[in-house]
């Protein structure tokens, strides 16, 4: 029987970083693709000290060269997880952020999967896996930047699923919820780049942080992994379950909202991002109230 391949974009850090190298310590073939040289060192002499096999490659998705090097390595599962998050609100974030926003969270993963989907439907076998979020099955505010991303890739996954199950190749979703990992309190921190007049915006960034108490990140690298190598066959999986029947009830909540609704009224989840400190973890009140939505 072939070992299958594992290819894991944005595999330098956080989530992609935690599931490569979960993947190479049960012995499975894996290729980690980081954004630059220095996470190749990096990942590497992480490895060699957990005595772990893999193999590194620079894999920026939004570089063409890169793109076209993965294209050449022969992949049975493909996980779509780098990503960036760019925060603001939409009427704010700079027209560069938001592009770069789409280029790497959207048109970069989805440019890459073409040509390896093409290659698994002629092998008549494999799975595309995508890190999307809870972002993408609901909307918050001064995130609509990175929800926006991650909605788009929703519809990509979904639409590639139906294309791709007559030549019995598999797509799945991942979506994870509020986990401590650095990502979340950096997309409230991408404004200080922003080469935009500060007195133009509509909001005091310097006021904000990330609106939702943090998970321990290890749950979704175990989940992840389950989904990858199969064990879970889910297509949609959010992480912690406890959140799909939040998610679902945010979903359902559009259906019967007013555009009239609460105007001249500060939103519950901005007046959060005021009152919250960054990083902030949940009490077990916190933990006990989400499981209680089960």
């Amino acid at each position: 029987m072939v070992q299958e391949t594992y290819l894991i974009t944005g595999a330098g850090t956080g989530f992609g970083k935690g599931i490569a190298l979960g993947l190479a310590e049960q012995g499975k073939k894996v290729i980690a693709g980081v954004e630059t040289m220095s996470e190749v060192s990096a990942l590497l002499n992480e490895a060699k000290e957990k005595k772990i096999e893999i193999q590194v490659e620079k894999l920026d998705v939004t570089n063409p060269t890169d793109r076209q090097r993965a294209w050449t390595w022969d992949v049975d599962v493909l996980l779509n997880n780098a990503g960036i998050s760019e925060g603001g609100s939409l009427a704010d974030i700079p027209e560069e952020q938001l592009r770069r926003q789409f280029e790497v969270n959207v048109f970069g993963p989805m440019l890459l999967t073409q040509k390896i989907a093409k290659a698994m439907a002629k092998k008549q076998r494999g799975k595309i896996v995508f890190m999307s979020s809870v972002s993408g099955l609901m909307a918050d505010p001064i995130s609509g930047p990175y929800g926006g991303s991650k909605f788009t890739l929703e519809a990509f996954a979904e639409s590639l699923s139906k294309e791709l199950q007559e030549f019995n190749v598999q797509v799945a979703t991942i979506n994870p919820g509020p986990f401590l990992t650095g990502f979340n309190d950096r997309e409230f921190e991408a404004w200080r780049a922003w080469r935009d007049n500060p007195e133009e915006r509509l909001f005091d960034y310097e006021q904000l942080a990330f609106p939702y108490e943090q998970f321990d990140p290890e749950e979704v690298i175990k989940e992840s992994i389950k989904v990858l190598t199969g064990e879970t066959k889910d297509y949609r999986n959010v992480i912690p379950k406890a959140m799909r029947s939040i998610v679902q009830k945010r979903q359902k909540e559009l259906w019967d909202k007013k555009t009239d609704e609460n105007l001249g009224e500060r939103h519950e989840m901005v007046q959060k991002s005021i009152d919250i400190e960054p990083a902030t973890t949940p009490t077990k009140g916190i933990v006990n109230k989400i499981k209680d939505k089960l």
